[in-house]
């Protein structure tokens, strides 16, 4: 959502700047103007992308690793994932921001959205245990999200809508400092 209110506010600015204007101007000014405007859309666009690009991948990547079992502490493929462990590693390999290691401490490190926001890649919380924040998963889209669930089960994609998660479910957040990172590359 913010994505698109800053895309709608870029382009009201340039609409506003491009509109005609009482002042006198050479026909340099105006060239200058134009292809300033042009540069910054451009970044703005490749920006865009490469945030879409990087969420994509972050999916993608999270899919790659279906089937692998659930291990209480676990951190990586070869020893299996616990939940949070699932997500921190699926961030730090694919975005390269390291998150917290508990799913409590991950809710309190991101960005708070909306349910009605959810885009890949977000962050998905619920209540499993006595405290609000005791599992995590990764929104894929569509309703479902992919996560690491219990001992004796594998990594798997799950649809939110189902009543055990629906009941459960305690927030959804962004985890803005890797988007943020995103836009301080892209725009060097």
């Amino acid at each position: 959502m913010r994505l698109i209110l800053l895309s709608a506010s870029l382009l009201l600015a340039f609409a506003a700047h491009a509109a005609p204007q009482q002042l006198d101007r050479t026909d340099d000014h105006h060239s200058t103007t134009a292809m300033t405007e042009k540069g910054l859309m451009g970044q703005f666009q490749q920006v865009r992308q490469t945030v879409a690009d990087r969420t994509s991948d972050l999916v993608v990547t999270a899919i790659g690793f279906l089937g692998v079992p659930y291990r209480r502490g676990g951190n990586t493929a070869e020893t299996g994932f616990d939940c949070s462990g699932f997500v921190r590693a699926m961030y730090n390999q694919t975005v390269g921001h390291l998150l917290p290691r508990r799913a409590e401490e991950q809710a309190a490190a991101t960005q708070k959205i909306d349910r009605s926001d959810l885009k890949p890649g977000d962050l998905v919380f619920f209540k499993t245990m006595k405290r609000a924040f005791s599992h995590v998963g990764i929104y894929v889209g569509e309703g479902k999200f992919i996560h690491a669930p219990k001992p004796g089960a594998e990594v798997r994609v799950e649809d939110m809508s189902g009543s055990y998660w629906q009941r459960r479910f305690s927030g959804a957040r962004r985890v803005a400092a890797a988007q943020d990172d995103l836009v301080k590359v892209s725009g060097d």
